[in-house]
């Protein structure tokens, strides 16, 4: 039985996925179609897999590969807390900021439409935080941006989430610090440069036909657009994790979803207007197009690294603020410490409290003993330990990947969630698939 009622809504016996490619084929992004296919297999053992034996009792252990891919909630999860680890414990140990920054909701059909925007969309939000402290304190700060196109509705809104330090970079690589963002002024400051943004990337035609909205979106805001920045209390490594879970976080996590009857869909979400939880049912149809357009375009990243936390300058920094921090004895950086990625085991262990490494028969330990994957559309053995294991494994790939769960009709209808059991709500929103798409024909 599957577990994922994501993987459920798209591809059980209802076919809602492949019904849904023949009708909006056209308009779907060939990232999309990549994306889903990969979640799709994500966790299948005719994509590959690992053996794992016991030293002891020798019992197998078959570990499938996981897709990594943008769509996937198993392995946005993994990375996500993955992320936000290194974060935590990479960046300086200084007092951050977590700044939010938001848009005219009359404007957000637009950089759905040109999604080609978004980029700039960010890059144009740091500039400001950046150049007011360059200018203003004379500093280069941290900044670690990321971009989300969802609302908690699933909705397209545009918006990004930054972690700032609080302190800067001087040119002798003294580490300044400052405790206060200027919020009315970045408001402002943000308006107009969303607006520029906006026309200087719109044909002709294109400009007079938003022209309205961008006069609205300018008169219905004479404050500027939303900024926020609270101050961030207590450790400075438990707030670095929240923020970058927060930051890395999916769409819709699959515990929002709270029921599915073959054709409806409940999720919950949380109306910050209203500062109240409630629920919405939409049309599996529905959900599916409120979903993958959230999907980013292809090579798209939603998060960059900016200021002394660049790429290209992060070294560099932490070089000069190591010589100043031995003279002031402030250590901010530990500019020779290296951190590795946690290896599968760690992960689980650490989710589950429980070794996968670990026999649960014998306690012996489980060794590698071999790898399958695919190749031109057949699985073949990658690696072997010895010759024993690879005729084992020549063996185990067509019963391994011929298993399929044969269900009789009456045992799936009792797997499915009884609609009985959907909370009453109202129905939601009557998605015309033009919206959700953008307003084009040739993009999702």
């Amino acid at each position: 039985m599957e577990t994922n009622i994501l993987r459920q809504i798209f591809f059980d016996e209802h076919n809602h996925w492949e019904n849904f490619v023949k009708k909006h084929g056209k308009q779907i992004r060939p990232v999309v179609m990549k994306e889903v296919e990969k979640f799709k297999n994500c966790g299948n053992t005719k994509k590959g897999f690992k053996l794992l034996i016991c030293e002891g009792c020798h019992d197998m252990k078959v570990i499938p590969y996981r897709c990594k891919g943008r769509f996937c909630t198993t392995s946005s999860c993994n990375e996500t807390e993955e992320w936000s680890r290194v974060l935590a414990e990479e960046a300086f140990q200084v007092n951050h900021r977590h700044v939010m920054m938001t848009i005219d909701e009359g404007l957000r059909d637009i950089f759905l439409k040109h999604r080609g925007l978004l980029k700039e969309f960010m890059n144009e939000g740091v500039r400001i935080v950046k150049e007011y402290f360059e200018k203003k304190h004379k500093v280069t700060p941290g900044i670690i941006a990321g971009l989300h196109t969802f609302g908690s509705r699933l909705n397209f809104n545009p918006h990004i989430h930054m972690v700032v330090t609080m302190g800067g970079m001087k040119a002798n690589g003294e580490w300044k610090k400052y405790d206060y963002i200027p919020f009315e002024m970045l408001r402002k400051q943000w308006q107009t440069v969303v607006l520029k943004l906006i026309r200087r990337n719109l044909s002709t035609a294109e400009k007079k036909e938003v022209q309205p909205l961008l006069q609205k979106a300018f008169t219905e805001n004479e404050e500027g657009f939303y900024v926020h920045a609270p101050k961030q209390k207590g450790d400075v490594k438990a707030q670095l994790g929240y923020i970058g879970r927060y930051m890395r976080r999916p769409a819709i996590a699959v515990r929002r979803i709270e029921a599915y009857d073959g054709q409806y869909v409940t999720f919950r979400y949380m109306n910050k207007t209203e500062e109240a939880e409630k629920r919405e049912t939409v049309t599996v149809e529905e959900f599916m197009a409120l979903l993958i357009r959230h999907i980013p375009d292809e090579q798209f990243k939603t998060i960059r690294h900016y200021g002394v936390y660049s790429r290209r300058t992060k070294k560099l920094a932490k070089k000069l603020i190591t010589a100043w921090q031995k003279e002031a004895r402030r250590w901010i950086v530990k500019a020779k410490r290296t951190l590795r990625r946690q290896t599968w085991n760690e992960k689980v262990e650490k989710r589950t409290g429980q070794d996968p490494m670990v026999c649960p028969k014998c306690e012996c330990y489980y060794e590698y003993k071999g790898e399958v994957c695919p190749e031109d559309g057949q699985l073949v053995v990658k690696y072997a330990a010895c010759q024993n294991t690879r005729a084992v494994l020549e063996r185990m790939i067509d019963p391994v990947t011929g298993i399929q769960e044969k269900k009789t009709r009456k045992e799936k209808e009792t797997e499915a969630i009884d609609p009985k059991q959907v909370p009453t709500v109202e129905r939601g929103r009557q998605l015309c698939m033009s919206d959700v798409f953008g307003k084009r024909k040739d993009t999702a």
